[in-house]
C-alpha cells in the first residue's frame, strides 16, 4: 500500500484503499474500463501493458477489494511520462477517486523521474482534476492525435 500524504487530493473516503504493488487483472481492468464507458482491450494485450507499465494505481473496496479507479504510469525512465487508461467507476467519489490517481501519480514521477514531461489521456470528468494539479489543456491549440492500427 502507498502511504498517502496530507492533501487535499491524497485522502481517500473510508472504506477504501489506494495498491500500488498489484496490478488489477485484465479482465478487472477491462470490467472498469466498460462500466466507465471507456474503451477495453483484448486480455492479453492489456496483461501485456499492464505488466511492462512503470507502475499502476488502483483504487479498491476495502472489504470486496473490487476495483473502483485505475491509472497506469509508463515512462521512458529519462524524459518522459505519460498516464494512460485512467478511470473511475461513476459514483458519488467518482471525481475523488480520480483526484487520488492524478496526485499520486505526479507524487511517484516527481520522487522516481524527476524532471520528466508528463502527459495523460483523460475523459472528460477528468479535465477539471488534471487542471487542479497543473496540467494545462492543449497549451496554444496544440492537440494531441492518436491513431490505433487495427
Amino acid at each position: 500500500m502507498f502511504s498517502l500524504q496530507n492533501s487535499k487530493f491524497s485522502k481517500l473516503p473510508s472504506g477504501y484503499l489506494l495498491e500500488v504493488s498489484k496490478a488489477p487483472s485484465p479482465e478487472e481492468l477491462n470490467r472498469l474500463l466498460s462500466r466507465c464507458n471507456s474503451e477495453t482491450y483484448a486480455s492479453h494485450k492489456l496483461a501485456i501493458a499492464l505488466k511492462n507499465s512503470f507502475c499502476n494505481l488502483s483504487i479498491l473496496e476495502e472489504k470486496t477489494r473490487k476495483l473502483l479507479a485505475f491509472v497506469r504510469i509508463t515512462t521512458d525512465q529519462g524524459l518522459n511520462a505519460n498516464l494512460w487508461d485512467l478511470a473511475s467507476s461513476p459514483g458519488e467519489y467518482q471525481r475523488e477517486f480520480l483526484a487520488v490517481l492524478i496526485h499520486h501519480s505526479l507524487l511517484i514521477i516527481k520522487k522516481k523521474l524527476p524532471g520528466c514531461s508528463v502527459s495523460v489521456s483523460a475523459p472528460p470528468i477528468a479535465l477539471k482534476v488534471i487542471e487542479n494539479e497543473g496540467f494545462i489543456i492543449d497549451p496554444g491549440g496544440i492537440r494531441s492525435m492518436a491513431f490505433r492500427i487495427r
